[in-house]
Order: structure tokens, then C-alpha cells, then sequence
């Protein structure tokens, strides 16, 4: 894939999971070169940050010339502090590819050959050691980015097919050469929000998923419940504003279509005369049921916001300074500070966690025989009292619903000064970001368990021969992983299995 300065989500998607090689293009690549000259020259004779100052706090301090260098390197040695288990090289790789977007606009004054390092990062499946503990997100991601730097440089550790390794090892047999940091090159790779906006493109990648298998779901469950079809009419939903409940509604229909199992509300409320005094059929559903249009939509609207900052976000220079040969300029700010990314991850795992508590209802519904009024208890296909169908399952849907409510707190209002108070004010964004995605990790799975439930309760009722074409799909591909089943036995595997379907569903 040839990428240039700009990259959309689709691009993202194929190169972190699909592995599309990179190719950066030639007038990228000039761009880059053309920052690089452009500060080898204006330099000369200037004080700027982080050539020839300390860093941080230390920048009231001027550097000698001969220690220009060694100053680099000490940033990357000195910041590869982090602390914690590893994070997955899926994130690890989104990072360096956030790194290598904001090298691509030009304005960091780096190296044609850093940016071809990092690409060789990329395109072998070398993946950085990066403990996920370090960063308050203003300066950027400077512990977790200064753990990509050493292994650029042949230091630390990496992750190459799987094995954990000393970089200088892996690099040596692949033929890969140590980078050589020159001018700014130590700063230049350590400060940003790279991190954080890496965790946040697989986040939302992995939200969107999830919300689709949610979505054809929640018209299951619904076809379950033989529920009245005009909870997702386009004449109820046109009349609130909202543009994602009213997508979320079209898309209900569209996987609707074709359903035998939902039943019309004009065909039988609404004509011939009615003398009875209570109905045996629910009026109207729960709202777990009813209102997947109202719930959803907020979600479907901030996955969409979200993916404009991210978006907008991999697409910026974030890193201080910022070189600009168009200006013959470099300007001293906060491009690194990590608010954005923040801010979006606090809202994303607030809208993951509301879908995965609207999963958890629907899953009461499904284990509650007195509710539902069509179901043994837990959907126990088996014999009542000796076998427990989904009973068990239950409680791990709820406890882990639970633990997404708590972690849905913000980070982004939880700053604390540090760095001689020189930061006295920092995003939390890569906290921020490890929190949606642990609160996306619990979704994927009450989802499963939700799923696995459905597919009994499709069972149950004998009912899969009424199903829509979309929602026969999603119960046949729950049924190659779980079959039917009348017995006890364990089941946390095949829910792993379930959840790992829905994950890497596209």
C-alpha cells in the first residue's frame, strides 16, 4: 500500500489486520526530506528545544555542541521506563504506524532513513517490548514511544514471531541496521501521541464490530420475543432527530428483512374488534428489547465522532516542535498534548459499556422464565433441577458488565502535575485508552455469552427456519462454534471461541 500524508480508516484497518505492506510515497518521502534539510540548516547558531536544550524542566539548559548527540540518545535510554505487562503487538504496531504518519507531514524535521526504519518495523512484524505503564499523555507517550526508539536504535526488546528477544538479535538476523539518531531524532520519536492513538484506532476498529454483532443481535432477540416490528419503523424513529438512532433503526430493518418470526402491529392490533381483557402476548417489549434504536444510536453517532479524531488525529504533526520550511520557521508549543485521544476514549468506553449493559438485560430477558414467559429458566434445554443450561454464564456476563460500569469513570479529568509541575496539566489519554480497551475486551465477552444464549433460545423455540437471512447468519455461525446442547459441561472455551469470532468479524 503506498501511503502518503493522509491515511483513512479502511487503509488503517487492511494494514494493521490484513498486513498490507507499506510504501511511502515519493512525495511523502520529499516532504520528509525536505523538513530534514531545512532544519540541518536553520539550526546553525539558534537555541531550539531539544537540539541543543535539555528537556522538559532541564530546557533552561544549554547543551554543549559536542554533546549534541549524546542528548539523544539519553532521551530514549533515560525515558525506557515503563512498567507493566507488554502490550499486544497489535497496538504496538498501530503506534508505529501513528508515528510514522505525523514523520510523514513534514514538520518534525527527521530523516528519509528514520522513516524507512520505522517502515521496516512495520512491514516485518518487528514489534517493540512497550510495558503498558508510563504515560500521563502530555508530552505525548514519551516512556512507551522511548521503547519503540531503543529498539530502533538496536536496543531493549522486541517481539518477533511470537518470541520475545534482544532487538540487537532480531535486527542483526533480518539484516535490519540499527538506526543512528541525528539532530532532534531522539525527541522526535519519543514525543507525541502516538500511543494513545494507536490503542484508539484498534479500539474503534474493535467498537465497530462489536456494535454490528450487537445490532443483528438485538433484531434476533426481537424475533425471539416474536416482538411487534415497529420499534424499528422508519415513521417512529423519523420523529426524534438523532441521526444514529435513525441509522441504527435502518439497519435493524435491513436485517430484518425477510424475518417471519416478527409480527405486525397493524395486522393484529389494529384490525377486526378485540374483546379481550388481557393479552397474552406483550403489547409492547421490554426496553432492552424496544428501544435498541434510542440506546444504540448515541453509540453509532460517537463511533463516528470518534473516528474523525482519530482520524484527524493520525493524520497530524504531534510531536514539539514544529518544523515548518514552508515558514522557514520552527514553533515551541503542545502539539503532543493528548487531549483529543482522551477525551474520545472516555466517551467510547462510556458508549461500549451502555451497549454491553443493554446485552446484559436482553440476556436477563433470555434466563428469565417469568419475564419471557416462552423459555425454560437459563434456557435449559436439558432437565430442570439436574442440568443448568446458561445459568453460570450468567453471572460472568454480570460481573463483567459490572466491572465495565466502574471502569467507565473518566481519565481525562484525572490530571495530576508532575515533571517539576512543568506538566502540570496531561490528558491520561494512553490510561484513557487501555481502559476502553480493557471495557471493550469485557464487551466481546458478555456479547458471546449473550450470543450462545440466543442461539438456545432459537432452539429452544424451534425457530431458525423464520429467521431473517442476517440473523439465520449470525445463529449459524454461533452454532459452528457452540452446537446445541442439553448437557453440563464446560463452556468457557467455546465462549472464548465466540468472542474471538465476533472479534476479528468484519
Amino acid at each position: 500500500m503506498i501511503v502518503g500524508n493522509r491515511i483513512d480508516l479502511d487503509s488503517i484497518e487492511k494494514i494493521l489486520f490484513e498486513n498490507e505492506l507499506i510504501e511511502v510515497s515519493e512525495e511523502a518521502a520529499h516532504t520528509v526530506s525536505r523538513s530534514f534539510r531545512f532544519l540541518e540548516k536553520f539550526a546553525r547558531e539558534k537555541i531550539i528545544y531539544g537540539i541543543n536544550t535539555g528537556f522538559g524542566p532541564m530546557a533552561q539548559y544549554r547543551v554543549d555542541d559536542s554533546s549534541l548527540t549524546e542528548l539523544q540518545y539519553n532521551i530514549i535510554r533515560s525515558h525506557a521506563t515503563g512498567a507493566g505487562a507488554p502490550l499486544p503487538c497489535i497496538y504496538v504496531k498501530a503506534a508505529m504506524l501513528a508515528r510514522l504518519m505525523t514523520f510523514l507531514q513534514g514538520k518534525s524535521g527527521v530523516s528519509p532513513e528514520l522513516v524507512d526504519e520505522v517502515v521496516k518495523f512495520i512491514n516485518l512484524g518487528i514489534f517493540p517490548y512497550i510495558p503498558e505503564h508510563g504515560s500521563v499523555g502530555a508530552s505525548g507517550d514519551l516512556v512507551q514511544l522511548a521503547h519503540i526508539a531503543l529498539a530502533l536504535i538496536g536496543e531493549g526488546e522486541v517481539f518477533f514471531k511470537g518470541q520475545l528477544s534482544p532487538a540487537a538479535e532480531v535486527l542483526d538476523s533480518l539484516g535490519v541496521k540499527p538506526f543512528t539518531i541525528r539532530i532532534r531524532e531522539g525527541l522526535s520519536v519519543t514525543n507525541g501521541t502516538s500511543v494513545m492513538t494507536g490503542i484508539g484506532l484498534v479500539n474503534l476498529i474493535y467498537a465497530r464490530r462489536l456494535f454490528r454483532t450487537v445490532l443483528t443481535a438485538s433484531v434476533l432477540i426481537n424475533e425471539v420475543a416474536s416482538s411487534y416490528d415497529d420499534l424499528m419503523s422508519e415513521e417512529l424513529n423519523a420523529a426524534k432527530l438523532h441521526e444514529g438512532q435513525r441509522k441504527v433503526a435502518e439497519m435493524m430493518r435491513s436485517d430484518a428483512s425477510g424475518s417471519r418470526c416478527l409480527r405486525k402491529r397493524t395486522a393484529e392490533l389494529y384490525s377486526g374488534k378485540h374483546t379481550e381483557r388481557q393479552f397474552g402476548h406483550k403489547v409492547q417489549p421490554y426496553y432492552s428489547l424496544r428501544c435498541v434504536p434510542q440506546v444504540l444510536g448515541p453509540v453509532y453517532d460517537e463511533l463516528v465522532n470518534a473516528g474523525k479524531v482519530l482520524v484527524a488525529e493520525i493524520n497530524s504533526a504531534c510531536d514539539n516542535p514544529i518544523v515548518d520550511p514552508d515558514t522557514s520557521n520552527v514553533y515551541h508549543g503542545g502539539n503532543f498534548h493528548g487531549d483529543y485521544v482522551s477525551f474520545e476514549m472516555d466517551k467510547l468506553k462510556i458508549a461500549v459499556t451502555k451497549m454491553t449493559m443493554m446485552c446484559e438485560r436482553q440476556l436477563n430477558y433470555l434466563m428469565h422464565d417469568k419475564i419471557n414467559g416462552i423459555l425454560p429458566p437459563f434456557v435449559n434445554m436439558g432437565v430442570l433441577g439436574l442440568n443448568y443450561g446458561m445459568q453460570a454464564s450468567q453471572f460472568t456476563a454480570t460481573s463483567t458488565t459490572a466491572e465495565c460500569q466502574t471502569l467507565s469513570n473518566p481519565m481525562y479529568v484525572h490530571s495530576i502535575p508532575n515533571n517539576n509541575d512543568n506538566q502540570d496539566i496531561v490528558s491520561m489519554g494512553t490510561n484513557s485508552a487501555l481502559i476502553a480497551a480493557k471495557v471493550i475486551d469485557n464487551a466481546f465477552q458478555v456479547t458471546a455469552i449473550h450470543l450462545v444464549s440466543l442461539a438456545q433460545a432459537v432452539d429452544c423455540l424451534d425457530i431458525a427456519s423464520g429467521l431473517s437471512p442476517v440473523t439465520h447468519r449470525l445463529y449459524s455461525a454461533v452454532r459452528e462454534i457452540v452446537p446445541a446442547f442439553r448437557d453440563d459441561r464446560p463452556r468457557y472455551r467455546e465462549i472464548e471461541k465466540v468472542a474471538d469470532y465476533i472479534r476479528n468479524s468484519r
